[in-house]
C-alpha cells in the first residue's frame, strides 16, 4: 500500500467508496466529484503509481475499463501519467466517462476549447521504443 494512498485504502476496505463493479484485481468506483452522470474510476487493487509503471497491471485495468465502456453508447476512457498530465492521485486509475451530445464536458482536443493550438504543438514528441 502506498503511504497515505486513498485508492489503496479504498481497495483495502479502509475508506468508504461507492463500488460499481469488482473484479479480483480491479475495482470500479464512483468518484467524489463525477464530471458527468455515470462517471466511474477503474482502479487496480495493487499499488501502481501510473500507467507507465507496470504494463501488465495497466493493461488489465484498461481491459476492465473497456468492459464498462462497452455497455455505453459513447464514452471517454482516460488516464494520466504525471502531474504535468493532470494526475493528482498517484495510484493508477482510468476515468470512464459516459458521453452524450451537449454534455458540455470540454476536452483539450474538442471544439469546446479555444481555437488556438497548444503552445508547444509544433514540438515533436519522442516515444521511447519498447
Amino acid at each position: 500500500m502506498g503511504t497515505h494512498c486513498v485508492f489503496c485504502a479504498i481497495c483495502a476496505g479502509q475508506s468508504p467508496a461507492t463500488v460499481v463493479r469488482e473484479w479480483d484485481d480491479v475495482i470500479a468506483i464512483v468518484p467524489r466529484r463525477p464530471c458527468v452522470p455515470g462517471h466511474v474510476l477503474v482502479i487496480p487493487r495493487m499499488h501502481v503509481a501510473d500507467v507507465g509503471e507496470d504494463p501488465m497491471v495497466s493493461g488489465r485495468t484498461m481491459a476492465c475499463a473497456a468492459e464498462l465502456a462497452a455497455g455505453m453508447p459513447a464514452a471517454n476512457v482516460i488516464t494520466s501519467k504525471g502531474a504535468a498530465a493532470t494526475q493528482t492521485v498517484f495510484h493508477l486509475h482510468a476515468h470512464v466517462l459516459p458521453r452524450r451530445y451537449g454534455d458540455d464536458l470540454p476536452l483539450p482536443w474538442t471544439p469546446q476549447q479555444a481555437a488556438e493550438p497548444p503552445k508547444f504543438a509544433h514540438i515533436p514528441v519522442r516515444i521511447r521504443p519498447c
